[in-house]
Parts: structure tokens; C-alpha cells; sequence
């Protein structure tokens, strides 16, 4: 297929249910092998907002409705919810953060994206557990976004203060399995310190 309107390629990608657009998914959809037309069709499909740029090299159909953690996962891939987006999702932090806040393997960086800034902090592979699949987003569990957030911490990444945190939805005996699995000394360290702040977390 050497050439398509614009209207014939959205709706064969419409049809195909594809959440994220990149150039290899066009080739493949359309049967298009020449790079420079591929991005001539996306730069046309973006200009008449058939398509929206979500991150380089990363569209969405327009009119796509999906929810900020959704689209976090989607932005930077490998990732889930984490840290402060995930506490105040749970209600352990009372307020909501202004980015939305994930951890990733790769490389830390902050993306702007659909109006929103998208903040996502390194952890290792093997750190990179501990989370579910919730509302089509992946988030970390309560406990594992805590743990989370005091490894950063322990890092001098994160500031916490625990007086505002409500840990009502805390299972203690979790939190301490997964901070056993943390072979981190400054981790350690920090998470003995803090324990007393937690002290009244159900068993």
C-alpha cells in the first residue's frame, strides 16, 4: 500500500483497537514500508487531530478516553503508579500530586504530556515488582508504593512526611515482608528510623 487518505488510515486503525500508535505499529496496520511515508501519514493524521502526540514517537486516536494513570503506563513503558500518586489513589496521602508519578526501569525523567506532567523515578529490575492491575492501569500496591517511596527517600530522591499520612489501609505484616526483600543499607537504615511513625499500623 503505497499511499491512503487519511480517513481510510484512521479508520483501519480504529478497527484494529490499537491504544498506542507508533510508526511500526502503522507499517504494520497499513502495510507501509517506506519510513518517510509512514511519518507523512502520522504528521497528517496528527494535524487533522485523528491522532494525538502523547510522547515522541507515541499517539493515541483522538477522542480516546482514558483516565491519567492510564495514560501514564502508556507514555513511558515500562512503568506503573507509584510513590505520591499511588498513596493519595489509596488515600494515605491526603492531598493529590500535581504530577502524576510512576516508577520505571529505565531512566528517570519527566514527560509533558496532554496538559499534565508525568514524573518517573528509576528503580531497579529488581525493585520492579509489587504492583497490580486495577481500572486497566498498573499501580503499586499500598504497601509497595510506600516502600517505594522511602527507598527514594533513603536516597535523598523524596521527602516524606509521615505525620500527614493516614495508614488505615497499611497491613503491617506486608510492609515488613516487603522491606525484608530491600537489600539496600541506607533503605535499612531509613526504614528502622521510621518504623515509630507507623507504629499503629493494623497487624
Amino acid at each position: 500500500m503505497s499511499s491512503i487518505s487519511a480517513i481510510k488510515a484512521i479508520q483501519i486503525i480504529n478497527r484494529a483497537g490499537a491504544k498506542v500508535i507508533t510508526p511500526a505499529e502503522i507499517s504494520k496496520l497499513l502495510n507501509l514500508e517506506n519510513q518517510n511515508t509512514i511519518y507523512k501519514l502520522i504528521q497528517r493524521l496528527n494535524k487533522y487531530g485523528l491522532l494525538d502526540r502523547i510522547s515522541k514517537g507515541k499517539y493515541l486516536p483522538a477522542g480516546l478516553n482514558l483516565s491519567e494513570f492510564e495514560m501514564a503506563n502508556l507514555i513511558l513503558t515500562p512503568s506503573y503508579v507509584s510513590f505520591e500518586s499511588a498513596l493519595s489513589f489509596y488515600g494515605i496521602l491526603p492531598q493529590f500530586p500535581y504530577q502524576i508519578t510512576s516508577a520505571t526501569p529505565l531512566k528517570s525523567t519527566t514527560i509533558n504530556s496532554v496538559n499534565k506532567e508525568f514524573s518517573y523515578s528509576h528503580l531497579s529490575t529488581k525493585m520492579y515488582w509489587g504492583y497490580t492491575k486495577t481500572n486497566n492501569f498498573l499501580i503499586a500496591t499500598p504497601e509497595k508504593a510506600l516502600i517505594d517511596m522511602m527507598y527514594l527517600a533513603s536516597k535523598k530522591l523524596r521527602n516524606i512526611d509521615f505525620d500527614e499520612m493516614d495508614f488505615t489501609d497499611i497491613d503491617k505484616d506486608i510492609l515488613k515482608k516487603i522491606a525484608k526483600k530491600i537489600n539496600f543499607m541506607p533503605f535499612k537504615k531509613y526504614y528502622d528510623r521510621y518504623t515509630n511513625f507507623i507504629s499503629d499500623i493494623k497487624n
